[in-house]
């Protein structure tokens, strides 16, 4: 498999692609063509075109769950392509909030797209087998020692009533390559190492040898990070005994957070940008 990345919040140095705090992945997989998020915007389609990736042939697409980061892009999307349709978790359609100092801010999938749209969204509970060698499998492990770190995202379920979000609405694409499952995971709210282990569950026997997307431990604060040095390390390390011999990682991952992780990982964990094509 082959995987193109559309959209990061970084780029190739020199590629003159656009960048957004978003991600998108086009893939190319036994002979098929899925999208793994749309990004914030359209810029993913521009950056498609330069590329010389063809929007209009995919035939599967994935929204990895209900942020607008990686689904706002569909609009733009859904007027390139005909036909494919965008597999999503129930929930994912719901009403998510960051909660800023001062007043919440809606960061959910904006509701035109969802309205316009409707015949070209599939919502599946999971685990789902979406072709042969292909699978999209929800989050089920909540270990709390590596759940994820940001407190300040939250469900609306009234007029004024918002609660943590449990991140039901997120999902893996899981793909079988000659050496094992890759897994990608585009913001891993619960947490990469209860991503894995909860596809281990569902894959008895098999190994996870790649792990691809964001691991949400970013933070606007003066460390960068949304959690101490030693919880990435241990994320690491915890990586390692399961058996992941790459990563690719960015987007809400932050650069102290790749910093750290490269460190303790060593050179098979990457950083994901704009314009990347990855082997795996």
């Amino acid at each position: 498999m082959d995987v193109t990345v559309l959209m990061e919040n970084t780029a190739l140095e020199g590629c003159g692609l656009a960048v957004e705090h978003g991600l998108s992945l086009y893939i190319r997989y036994r002979g098929q063509e899925l999208l793994l998020d749309a990004g914030s915007s359209g810029h993913f389609a521009d950056n498609a075109q330069a590329l010389g990736v063809d929007l209009s042939t995919v035939e599967t697409a994935v929204l990895s769950h209900g942020h607008y980061d990686h689904a706002d892009g569909l609009r733009r999307f859904f007027q390139i392509n005909s036909r494919a349709k965008v597999y999503m978790r129930p929930g994912a359609a719901g009403g998510y909030f960051a909660m800023d100092p001062g007043r919440p801010r809606y960061i959910g999938i904006h509701r035109d797209i969802l309205e316009q749209s409707r015949d070209r969204f599939v919502s599946v509970e999971g685990p789902c087998a979406l072709m042969e060698g292909a699978w999209l499998i929800p989050d089920t492990v909540r270990d709390p020692a590596f759940a994820g770190r940001a407190d300040n995202l939250a469900y609306q379920r009234g007029k004024d009533d918002f609660i943590p979000d449990d991140y039901r609405h997120e999902q893996s694409l899981v793909l079988e390559g000659e050496r094992g499952l890759a897994v990608f995971n585009s913001c891993s709210h619960t947490g990469i190492v209860n991503i894995v282990r909860g596809v281990l569950d569902q894959f008895p026997g098999r190994k996870v040898y790649a792990v691809v997307g964001g691991f949400h431990m970013f933070s606007k604060g003066e460390t960068g990070m949304n959690c101490p040095p030693d919880h990435v390390y241990q994320v690491a390390a915890a990586l390692e005994e399961l058996g992941v011999e790459e990563v690719y990682t960015g987007h809400c991952t932050g650069g102290p957070a790749l910093a750290l992780l490269q460190e303790r990982f060593g050179p098979g964990c990457r950083a994901l940008s704009t314009g990347q094509v990855l082997e795996l």
